[in-house]
């Protein structure tokens, strides 16, 4: 339904989405290609062309592909084509065809997979690193969520059970990870596959040299144990992550997305320091910063003397119910210099500040400071 929804009527093209691509492309060529590829054809591009000429965006290549595919279509059945696309195709995390996927994410025989676990699946082929489950869940489940209403609308699924489907919780085996630094490992490896395709890193012979530093990561991941241990029980901390880097270069010394890649209570493998993460007051000195950079007409709109007023407020929202900012301290300061209110990370001059600036100027500034 997600990868080719006329494969079992095509001749191993689909010549009206052939043309869309071609005519996207045409109207975007800065733009990412559009393939518009069948199922046979992306089986024939796997199987015969190496990576170079295969992620190459080639109308030379295309052409060959198309009539490969064509041949493929007369030579075999329409189930022994889906049955080597299933075992060759490639679903991230090394794992290439349908069963080797399903044991390593779920751990279980592909003849086992619920509707869930084979959904989310089925729509990790077009683009495995991106999509990657441990690492973007949020993306795969929108793969997963198309993947559902396609079969929906070819009248395979309910409503119902698309609903609960998308609904069910997925239990993913914990990764058979044997390394010193495993977050960091992963993400090196997620940006190998990016740069040079999954087929080179898994059977090209690369030797990559990383900018990580062992002392440091292994201080790294004692220091940050030992603060969830002493602070865990009070403020209800399980878990902590670290990036170290080397000024001015940037380079990446230690990375610690968890204190324990392999416990699954905390989600361990999922890599803390690369996914989108609530801000807290690490977004304060951008919100001063922009109320004290000069405006189009050169001139701020806030100084570091100004009041601003730590006070009672209240918020309505959508829902009905009430944001009332607190401080830290559970107290209001009153009229507080500016300065004052950035040293001491109080809440409520913080809001009130963002409110008087504006949330859309407030992203523009945040934008361009990177």
């Amino acid at each position: 339904a997600v990868e080719d929804d006329t494969f079992y009527e095509n001749i191993g093209l689909d010549a009206p989405s052939l043309l869309a691509a071609i005519v996207a492309n045409f109207r975007n060529p800065e733009g990412r290609p559009v393939g518009g590829s069948t199922i046979t054809q992306q089986l024939v591009r796997h199987l015969v062309f190496d990576y170079e000429e295969r992620t190459a965006v080639s109308y030379s290549r295309k052409t060959k592909e198309i009539i490969l595919a064509w041949i493929m279509t007369r030579k075999y059945t329409k189930d022994e084509i889906l049955e080597l696309y299933l075992n060759e195709i490639y679903y991230g995390n090394l794992a290439y065809g349908i069963e080797a996927a399903s044991q390593t994410y779920f751990g279980k025989s592909a003849t086992e997979l619920t509707l869930a676990e084979a959904t989310l699946l089925a729509g990790l082929p077009q683009s495995p690193v991106e999509l990657d489950p441990l690492t973007n869940f949020e993306g795969a489940k929108e793969r997963q969520w198309l993947v559902l209403n396609l079969m929906k609308a070819d009248g395979d699924l309910t409503e119902e059970q698309v609903l609960a489907a998308y609904q069910e919780p997925l239990n993913f085996v914990a990764q058979e990870v044997d390394l010193a630094a495993p977050h960091f490992s992963v993400y090196v490896r997620q940006l190998l596959e990016e740069q040079f395709g999954a087929d080179v890193v898994a059977n090209g012979g690369l030797r990559v040299t990383t900018t990580l530093d062992l002392r440091y990561q292994q201080l790294a991941e004692q220091l940050a144990r030992q603060h969830v241990a002493a602070v865990g029980s009070e403020h209800n901390l399980t878990n902590a992550a670290l990036v170290a880097l080397k000024p001015g270069t940037g380079e990446v010394l230690a990375m610690l997305g968890s204190v324990n890649y392999d416990d699954e209570t905390i989600d361990g493998h999922v890599n803390v320091t690369l996914s989108l993460q609530q801000p807290g007051s690490a977004i304060k000195p951008l919100t001063y910063a922009a109320a004290l950079s000069p405006d189009e007409t050169g001139k701020p709109a806030w100084t570091a003397g100004d009041l601003l007023w730590d006070v009672e407020v209240a918020y309505p929202q959508f829902n009905g119910d009430s944001y009332e900012p607190v401080n830290y301290d559970g107290r209001f300061h009153g009229p507080v210099r500016l300065r004052t209110a950035l040293a001491n990370s109080y809440n409520i001059p913080a809001v009130l500040l963002l409110q008087d600036i504006g949330i859309p100027d407030f992203l523009t500034f945040a934008r361009k400071m990177g």
